[in-house]
């Protein structure tokens, strides 16, 4: 094992790919002469050429509809947007060609395609650079959705979902580039679609993923002191989601907490809580609860934005709730 920043597990993970498959590029803005807006692609034009790193204008909707384009000609792009945020402007290319090519070539074009970048807040990027979309795309049939919360899995979900046949986004975050975690020295891929136990534990299941998650270890951290065990799946991967161990856990601890850094109406959360209550309702000891930010456009003020970001007091108070304590 090594220990290495999350950047550089991401840039690791699209070189082996583009050395083991010629097919396999990178496009975006910023990605080549500058080596990534958060350095993730640093080293990778001197490495690959002009030809497989591409800088592109700032025209989102211009790129994505290329890259998409290419896959129908046996290339597999990854398109990197700065922030998922500029991802609205070529949000047409996503949802009406990307994740419908399959289905309407009858099956005769597959859309081998990596949309990634940063997702939801980063301290104080303002109400437009500081959303979380991860349930928009998962409410698209056609679309995959993985969300990686440290450098290990960002790199075994990162190959697997360029090896995939169809369109994947893939969300990342600002504040977590600079993180560091253990890697293998070796291959490794981590399946699409497989959600990981970080804790194990008998009283509660919190359900999160992405950066927000680190809030549920550090309530799981202070609860473990007051003799309450917490286990926390990491969803990895939104959609398709693994039911199973969600299922599993509650039917196990019987109370359920989800952490979600997203606005509160229809979200992952929401889709999570509908599937417990349907196939796992005579297994809960009390309702479920769930911790969202403030229903409202992110605020730039410091105070305010750590008002608006849920955070690990929120999940002591939503476990003990669950609890009846």
């Amino acid at each position: 094992m090594k220990t290495i920043q999350f950047r550089e597990a991401i840039c690791e993970a699209m070189s082996e790919e583009m050395r083991r498959d010629e097919s396999v590029y990178l496009m975006g803005e910023e990605v080549a002469e500058y080596n990534g807006a958060y350095k993730a692609s640093k080293g990778m034009l001197d490495e690959f050429g002009a030809k497989r790193v591409i800088d592109t204008p700032i025209a989102e909707l211009g790129f994505a509809g290329i890259a998409v384009g290419s896959t129908m000609t046996g290339n597999r792009p990854i398109v990197e947007y700065m922030t998922f945020n500029f991802s609205l402007v070529g949000i047409d290319q996503i949802i009406n060609n990307a994740a419908k090519i399959r289905q309407m070539s009858g099956g005769q074009f597959k859309c081998p395609i990596v949309f990634r970048g940063p997702t939801g807040s980063a301290g104080q990027l303002g109400a437009t650079h500081s959303q979380a979309f991860e349930s928009w795309f998962a409410n698209t049939p056609g679309l995959k959705v993985v969300v990686p919360s440290n450098p290990y899995d960002a790199k075994g979900l990162l190959k697997a979902a360029i090896r995939d046949d169809d369109p994947v986004i893939f969300m990342e975050s600002e504040q977590m580039y600079g993180d560091k975690g253990e890697v293998p020295e070796g291959e490794y891929i981590i399946p699409l679609g497989v959600a990981d136990i970080k804790r194990e534990g008998t009283d509660v299941t919190i359900v999160s993923f992405g950066k927000i998650i680190k809030e549920a270890y550090k309530a799981a951290d202070e609860l473990e002191r007051e003799g309450i065990s917490c286990e926390i799946i990491d969803l990895r991967t939104v959609k398709p989601m693994d039911r199973k161990a969600i299922l599993d856990s509650v039917k196990k601890t019987n109370r359920l907490v989800i952490l979600e850094e997203a606005w509160p109406f229809g979200n992952v959360a929401t889709e999570i809580t509908y599937l417990v209550q349907s196939e796992a309702f005579d297994y809960l000891d009390a309702p479920i609860v769930k911790i969202n930010t403030a229903d409202t456009p992110a605020p730039y003020s410091p105070v305010l934005l750590a008002e608006w970001l849920p955070n690990k007091d929120e999940v002591i108070k939503a476990v003990k709730k669950v609890l009846y304590k």
